[in-house]
Protein backbone atom coordinates (compact mmCIF):
# COMPACT_ATOMS: atom_id res chain seq x y z
CA UNK A 1 0.00 0.00 0.00
CA UNK A 2 2.91 2.22 0.68
CA UNK A 3 4.81 1.92 -2.28
CA UNK A 4 1.64 2.73 -4.12
CA UNK A 5 1.31 6.02 -2.00
CA UNK A 6 4.64 6.83 -2.89
CA UNK A 7 4.36 6.15 -6.80
CA UNK A 8 1.23 8.01 -7.04
CA UNK A 9 2.87 11.59 -4.86
CA UNK A 10 6.15 11.45 -7.10
CA UNK A 11 3.62 10.96 -10.27
CA UNK A 12 1.95 14.10 -9.09
CA UNK A 13 5.31 15.77 -7.99
CA UNK A 14 6.56 15.16 -11.29
CA UNK A 15 3.31 16.86 -13.52
CA UNK A 16 3.33 19.59 -11.19
CA UNK A 17 6.93 20.17 -12.17
CA UNK A 18 6.20 19.05 -16.07
CA UNK A 19 5.55 21.96 -18.46
CA UNK A 20 5.37 19.99 -21.91
CA UNK A 21 2.07 19.10 -20.92
CA UNK A 22 0.85 23.04 -21.09
CA UNK A 23 2.82 24.00 -23.65
CA UNK A 24 0.96 20.91 -25.78
CA UNK A 25 -2.58 21.75 -24.50
CA UNK A 26 -1.73 25.65 -25.11
CA UNK A 27 -0.77 24.45 -28.97
CA UNK A 28 -4.55 22.65 -28.69
CA UNK A 29 -6.30 25.40 -27.57
CA UNK A 30 -4.98 27.74 -30.43
CA UNK A 31 -5.84 25.23 -33.34
CA UNK A 32 -9.26 25.15 -32.07
CA UNK A 33 -9.50 28.85 -32.46
CA UNK A 34 -8.04 28.96 -35.87
CA UNK A 35 -10.30 25.85 -36.77
CA UNK A 36 -13.09 27.98 -35.25
CA UNK A 37 -12.11 30.68 -37.40
CA UNK A 38 -11.63 29.24 -40.47
CA UNK A 39 -15.28 27.55 -40.45
CA UNK A 40 -16.75 31.00 -39.40
CA UNK A 41 -15.29 32.47 -42.56
CA UNK A 42 -16.19 29.55 -44.60
CA UNK A 43 -19.42 29.07 -43.31
CA UNK A 44 -20.99 32.58 -43.87
CA UNK A 45 -21.24 33.87 -47.33
CA UNK A 46 -19.33 37.12 -47.81
CA UNK A 47 -16.52 38.39 -50.06
CA UNK A 48 -13.48 37.05 -47.19
CA UNK A 49 -15.00 33.65 -48.31
CA UNK A 50 -15.37 33.54 -51.73
CA UNK A 51 -11.91 35.28 -52.06
CA UNK A 52 -10.27 32.71 -50.09
CA UNK A 53 -12.95 29.71 -52.37
CA UNK A 54 -11.18 31.56 -55.22
CA UNK A 55 -7.87 31.68 -54.40
CA UNK A 56 -8.17 28.07 -53.34
CA UNK A 57 -9.40 26.76 -56.34
CA UNK A 58 -6.99 28.89 -58.33
CA UNK A 59 -4.01 26.81 -56.44
CA UNK A 60 -5.17 23.60 -57.07
CA UNK A 61 -6.00 24.70 -60.46
CA UNK A 62 -2.30 25.80 -60.82
CA UNK A 63 -0.96 22.43 -59.02
CA UNK A 64 -3.15 20.32 -60.99
CA UNK A 65 -1.97 22.03 -64.55
CA UNK A 66 1.98 20.47 -63.06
Amino acid sequence: MSKFYIKTTEALKQLRVDKDGVVSFEYIIVAACIVAVVIAVFKTDNSVSTALAAGITKISTAMNGL
